[in-house]
């Protein structure tokens, strides 16, 4: 019997997250068995300032990479569109898992129905004297878009600290990932789902992601390892790279994937230097180039964002 080892953040979703890839091993496998090691990174424990300050997505893996360098653990379990775009080459990505949906939501306070006749959301959310909670750069700057003249305001914390602010009245609604809810067992908190074409998503939401030490074993991640998701999340991940990383300026990338070809269709978006100017570009990537390819996309798009 073979024990794996599973370091994850000690969130709720992160959990749930490390608990779906337990499952799905072990279900190929009955041979493993498997064990979570919650631990608790410095993303998690500052919660005062916007991540952009403090150092970004690293903040969030910093002592996961820790412990499997170190031995502690055989394998990290992470949402993917919260993996640094840069990733240790002696600590490879192993498997994706199959996307979920991609899309951003709209989370209500209790009791607000937004399927009550009549209910504006959009009035709802410019009239309520609470502003909305997103702290995602990306999210903001689309939201305008969505629903102008809204109020926004930083929120940080796990999904449920969030949804306890907002059901005490601090904020009028939140802005969440829809994959994250819905294995949280939340989905019926969301109110709207916002289309990839309202509000590009981050690069690989929706996906969950395995990194294991190079050489290990990883013999595992085939029974979890989605070739469509793969595809996806190295080209949309290739277009942030090279924006570098997106952790100082609002940037997303989505992508779909063509099983006749083995290639993606990407769209991608930037905000320009000064964030007063946003563009957004899509190509056909083969699947001989998906990285190159969307790396080159992002060249384009950053260009045509800075000309305004």
């Amino acid at each position: 019997m073979t024990t794996l080892r599973i370091g994850t953040r000690a969130s709720a979703l992160a959990l749930a997250q490390a608990q779906l890839f337990a499952r799905s091993v072990v279900t190929a496998d009955p041979s493993i068995t498997c064990r979570l090691v919650p631990i608790t990174t410095t993303g998690d424990r500052i919660l005062d300032r916007p991540l952009t300050e403090v150092g970004g997505k690293g903040l969030f893996v910093r002592e996961l990479d820790r412990a499997l360098a170190a031995g502690e653990v055989d394998v990290t379990v992470h949402s993917c569109k919260d993996l640094p775009m840069d990733t240790p080459a002696v600590l490879p990505l192993v498997a994706f898992s199959a996307r979920e949906d991609p899309r951003d939501a709209v989370v209500l306070p209790a009791g607000v129905d937004a399927t009550a006749p009549g209910f504006d959301l959009e009035a709802y959310l410019r009239e309520s004297e609470a502003p909305v909670g997103c702290s995602s750069q990306r999210r903001q700057l689309q939201l305008a878009g969505v629903f102008g003249g809204v109020r926004v305001e930083s929120v940080r914390g796990n999904v449920n600290t969030r949804l306890a602010k907002l059901d005490a009245g601090e904020y009028s609604a939140l802005l969440l990932a829809a994959a994250g809810l819905e294995r949280l067992g939340l989905a019926e908190r969301i109110a709207r789902r916002l289309s990839v074409s309202e509000m590009l998503p981050a690069a690989g939401q929706g996906i969950i992601v395995a990194q294991a030490r190079l050489g290990s074993d990883a013999s595992w991640a085939q029974s979890f390892d989605c070739p469509s998701s793969r595809a996806c999340a190295l080209a949309e991940r290739a277009f942030v790279r090279a924006l570098d990383g997106g952790c100082t300026k609002p940037c997303a990338a989505y992508a779909t994937y063509d099983a006749s070809t083995g290639g993606v269709a990407l769209t991608g978006m930037y905000a320009s230097d000064d964030a007063t100017s946003v563009a957004y570009g899509a190509r056909e990537l083969g699947a001989d180039d998906i990285e190159s390819g969307a790396a080159a996309l992002a060249v384009e798009v950053r260009s045509d964002a800075n000309r305004g």
